[in-house]
């Protein structure tokens, strides 16, 4: 290292190229900001949608807050609050994305073929995530207290974000397609709660309070990357758009039957798990009646 240092100092061309390649970087940064501030200025509805999955992102960081004073929440709280999470996911991913899809197919002048598009697209959404899951090594944070080993603190980390990222594409998808129906509220609504589980499983780890809910709010804010894509497939979709919401719907509810139920419906925590998830469901239907 010490004679790359030396050998980068003796070349003042070298530097010359680096400090230029630098600067021609930030011109470039500067300029994609601009466009993108012009094309979000020309399309308020995908602004909205960008903002919509940035403020249910920090959600997350407001809900692990509590483990810099009261730590873990009690076993007896993480079924229904696992289930409360997956009732409110599974309700957005019908009223906020499915019903609009439908309605969109209905009045097309190919329902037929759209249909089939869209239910392809719903499958295709969860398979994505699927392929996701396999591929991305992680550990699920309700496998932590029965693991032998603590896992390490990336595969965690990973694992949240992997759950995180189409609840940031559902969110974008309707906030900019106008279909929101509460879902944005809905899904900030939810994330307090698992920012308090997330950050608790970090704990359990070893990770320090004050960095356990860095790390949540960090994992929260994977959700505006989510965002963006769903931002962008709503915006190019036209009259596609039925696709896009189905895509998202996919993704959702994948989340919901391969971890947020498994999860909350531990041996003995069965009643539990599925009063929350009704309550979710419950809550979110308000919602959606209510915006």
């Amino acid at each position: 290292m010490t004679q790359l240092v030396i050998r980068h100092y003796a070349r003042p061309t070298a530097r010359r190229h680096l400090w230029i390649g630098l600067a021609m970087a930030l011109i470039g940064l500067a300029f994609g900001l601009e466009q993108a501030g012009h094309w979000f200025a020309a399309h308020p509805m995908a602004a909205a949608g960008l903002q919509a999955s940035f403020l249910a992102g920090l959600a997350t960081g407001l809900g692990a807050i509590p483990v810099l004073f009261m730590r873990r929440p009690q076993a007896d709280w993480m079924a229904p609050m696992l289930g409360l999470a997956g009732g409110m996911m599974l309700a957005a991913s019908l009223f906020s994305l499915l019903v609009p899809a439908v309605g969109h197919v209905a009045e097309s002048v190919t329902p037929l073929a759209l249909g089939l598009a869209t239910a392809a697209a719903l499958m295709g959404g969860a398979w994505a995530m699927h392929t996701m899951d396999r591929r991305m090594p992680h550990a699920h944070v309700e496998n932590i207290d029965q693991a032998s080993v603590a896992p390490r603190l990336g595969l965690v980390v990973t694992a949240i974000a992997l759950h995180n990222v189409p609840e940031g594409l559902a969110v974008g998808v309707a906030a900019a397609a106008g279909v929101d129906h509460g879902m944005s509220l809905g899904i900030a609504l939810q994330n307090i709660p698992e920012g308090w589980i997330v950050a608790s499983a970090l704990l359990a780890i070893g990770t320090a309070p004050w960095r356990a809910a860095l790390f949540a709010l960090g994992t929260g804010l994977v959700e505006p990357v989510g965002g963006l894509f769903g931002v962008l497939a709503s915006s190019i979709a036209g009259d596609a758009l039925p696709l896009a919401l189905a895509a998202a719907a996919g993704a959702m509810l994948w989340v919901v039957s391969h971890e947020l139920i498994p999860a909350s419906h531990r041996p003995g925590k069965e009643a539990a798990g599925t009063a929350g998830l009704v309550t979710g469901f419950a809550a979110m239907a308000l919602i959606a009646g209510l915006a």
